[in-house]
Order: structure tokens, then C-alpha cells, then sequence
């Protein structure tokens, strides 16, 4: 099987591992596969959209709370679904536009979903003081709404009142933002302690990251966010960035920075999200050098993501990796490799191909993790954004 190299060299590789967290950076050996062609890449894309068409709900959202089963994750009803929801929503939109954005077989479904956030999004708002998850689709919302806007803006004057909607949705989402921000800057998406107004909780590296990444996507299209969101949030992942390269799971485990979940083992997922904020935003020492090591310990160590794929407990496997950090991770590395010199883009843009394309399931779909109705959908979506980024 070509993906069976990276499942065991994760734990082979092992003494790599500590030797970074001596920090001691030595040469990383990437497996050797059998690459998938570009074809090859272009019909898994085809399936990946096909799925995403067909699992489309009449009111044109994806996901739902139908598939419960009893594994699934504190969710108090029903503003938690609404955030999942409009997140997978979000996601799947944005993946379909770049994919599908000028195939007419997708208009309707792109349509539905454009309209499904036009008219949703602005109403979202957490779901408990303690439960934030609304944060992730303020964020992803916001980059499907930056794809919607470079997708008609300057085709015709009938598309500028759509295009004012989008812009002003997108400075309400930046509100909203503002408005679930911790104190310390940044977001999480708990807050245990729950007596404030303003979510007084630690802020999390890699909501930060999304965050960060889909304010910048915003900034592109010519819509800026409030600068001290922005500096606050970057000062904030700062404050979680470890000298090996890998990011403290929360701000919370600043005084625990060796616990496995922070080390380059548990950051395999969050270390490229972290990266790309940082580096979008300024930062001048996430240099093309960082994401080449953090790729390659992807590639190399991708085992340690792999075993915890499809496990139902958050964290129960090695350095406390979670399901949910797999596509997750894969789809944030596909934007490193993007900001890499092209000519040392395809090693890493056929290890990541190689490494998606045999997980892709016999309906089309990928997932990482059981979540209701919306784990196949967003594990799509990011790995169909994650391929779009492989091809040459």
C-alpha cells in the first residue's frame, strides 16, 4: 500500500524525535513511494466534489447532529450545531470553488452554499459562555467569503450588491471575532471559566492560526481587519512558539512545555497553521528553512498522526494527538508548500498527494474523526483544498 511507509516511520523515526527536543536538528529521511500522477490527483478530486455535491442538505448547508451514537464531544444544543454547521458549510463552499468555481455541473451547489452563509453567518453566536465553537466558523467563514468575493468580483456590474453583502459580512465576522476574543488575545474554543463577558480562557495556538490565516485571506481581497485583533492575536502565538518549532497545544500549558502534546510529536498538526500566521503576518523567522523541516517531519513522523485517525476519544493516542488534528494538518501544510520557491514544491507536493489519496474512502469522502454528520464533510473539504494545492 503506498501510504504504509508513513504510517510505520512515524514510530521508527522515534529517535529523531528526541533529538529535536534536545534541539538538535539532524537530516530527515522521507520515505521512499510511489508517487500518484497528476491525473491520478485531478479524478480524487473529482470524487472528493462529487461526494460534497451529493451530501449537500435541500437548504444548502452541509452536516448535521443526525449521527450520534454516543461518541461524540460536548455539543449543548443548539448553538454548538449551528457553529459546526456553518464551519463545514464554509469549508465545503470554499472547497468547491476551487475546485468546481467555473465547472456549471456545481454552480447550484456552490449557489446554494454562497446563500446558505449570506443568510446564516450574521446570526451566529456562541453556544454557552463555556462553549466557543462558533469561532471556527466565524473563521472559516470568512475564507469562503474571501473565495466568494474573488470569485465575481470585476465580472459584471450584476454582482456588485452581492459583492457588498460579502464585504460586509466578512467586517461583521471580523466583529464577531472582536467581540469572542480572550482577554490574554487569541481564542479558544472552551472557556472554563465561563464568569466573564469577554472569554477570559486561554487562548489555542491553532485557533489563533485559523484565525490569523483567514483575517490575512480577508486583508487580500482589500478588506482590512482591526489591527489590534491582529496584533494581539499574533502576539499571542508568539507567546505558544517553542524553540524546535512546534507550538504549545494552549497558552494554559506554558508552564508544561514537554508534555508530549507540545512536542514536535503532539505539533505535527498545528505546527504549519502556526507557521503560515505568523509568517503572513510578519514574521520574518518562519523562513523557507522552517517549513522545510516541519514538512519533512510530516512526512517522515506522519505516523504519529495516523494512529490516532478514526479514534473516537480526543487525545487518546501518543503525544496526545487528537482524530481531528489529521486533515486538519495536512490541509495547513499544503499552504506552506505554496509559499515555497517553485522549484522545491513538487517533492513535497507528491509526498502529500501520496500520502491523501489512499485514505480517500470508496464514496469519495476522507474523514479523521467520528462527529455527527460532519466529519466526512470537513475531512473532504480540507483534503480536497490540501490536493488542489498538489497540482504542478
Amino acid at each position: 500500500m503506498p501510504h504504509l511507509p508513513y504510517a510505520l516511520l512515524g514510530f521508527i523515526l522515534c529517535s529523531a524525535v528526541i533529538a529535536d527536543d534536545l534541539g538538535v536538528e539532524r537530516p530527515i529521511r522521507l520515505p521512499k513511494v510511489e508517487f500518484p500522477t497528476q491525473k491520478a490527483v485531478l479524478d480524487s478530486i473529482d470524487r472528493g466534489c462529487a461526494f460534497l455535491r451529493n451530501r449537500q442538505n435541500p437548504d444548502g448547508s452541509w452536516g448535521s447532529a443526525r449521527n450520534t451514537k454516543g461518541l461524540n464531544i460536548y455539543a449543548p444544543v443548539p448553538g454548538s450545531h449551528r457553529a459546526f454547521r456553518l464551519a463545514v458549510t464554509a469549508l465545503s463552499t470554499a472547497a468547491l470553488i476551487e475546485n468546481k468555481g467555473n465547472d456549471s455541473n456545481f454552480s447550484k451547489v456552490i449557489g446554494n452554499g454562497e446563500e446558505y452563509l449570506l443568510e446564516k453567518l450574521s446570526y451566529l453566536r456562541r453556544a454557552t459562555p463555556m462553549a466557543i465553537y462558533n469561532v471556527w466558523a466565524h473563521a472559516y467563514g470568512i475564507q469562503a467569503l474571501a473565495r466568494m468575493h474573488q470569485r465575481i468580483v470585476g465580472k459584471s456590474d450584476a454582482n456588485k450588491t452581492k459583492l457588498l453583502r460579502i464585504e460586509d459580512l466578512i467586517r461583521h465576522q471580523f466583529g464577531m471575532l472582536e467581540r469572542y476574543a480572550s482577554i490574554d488575545g487569541g481564542w479558544g474554543y472552551y472557556d472554563f471559566n465561563a464568569q466573564t463577558k469577554q472569554p477570559s480562557g486561554s487562548s489555542i495556538s491553532f485557533v489563533n492560526a485559523t484565525c490569523l490565516v483567514a483575517l490575512h485571506e480577508a486583508k487580500e481581497r482589500g478588506i482590512e481587519p482591526p489591527e489590534k485583533l491582529v496584533k494581539r492575536a499574533y502576539d499571542a502565538t508568539q507567546r505558544q512558539r517553542l524553540p524546535d518549532h512546534s507550538y504549545l497545544y494552549g497558552e494554559y500549558l506554558k508552564w508544561k512545555p514537554r508534555r508530549g502534546i507540545n512536542r514536535p510529536g503532539g505539533s505535527l498538526g498545528r505546527s504549519h497553521a502556526c507557521n503560515l500566521a505568523l509568517q503572513l503576518w510578519g514574521d520574518k523567522t518562519v523562513t523557507e528553512d522552517v517549513h522545510k523541516i516541519c514538512l519533512d517531519r510530516l512526512i517522515a513522523r506522519n505516523g504519529w498522526l495516523s494512529v490516532a485517525r478514526k479514534r473516537p476519544v480526543p487525545h487518546e493516542s501518543w503525544f496526545a494527538v487528537a482524530g481531528y488534528f489529521f486533515y486538519y494538518g495536512h490541509y495547513y501544510a499544503s499552504f506552506c508548500i505554496k509559499t515555497l520557491p517553485e522549484a522545491d514544491q513538487t517533492l513535497y507536493q507528491n509526498h502529500l498527494a501520496a500520502i491523501l489519496m489512499p485514505l480517500q474512502e470508496k464514496d469519495g469522502s476522507w474523514w479523521d474523526y467520528p462527529f455527527y454528520d460532519y466529519h466526512q464533510q470537513y475531512g473532504t473539504a480540507m483534503a480536497l483544498m490540501s490536493l488542489k494545492r498538489c497540482l504542478r
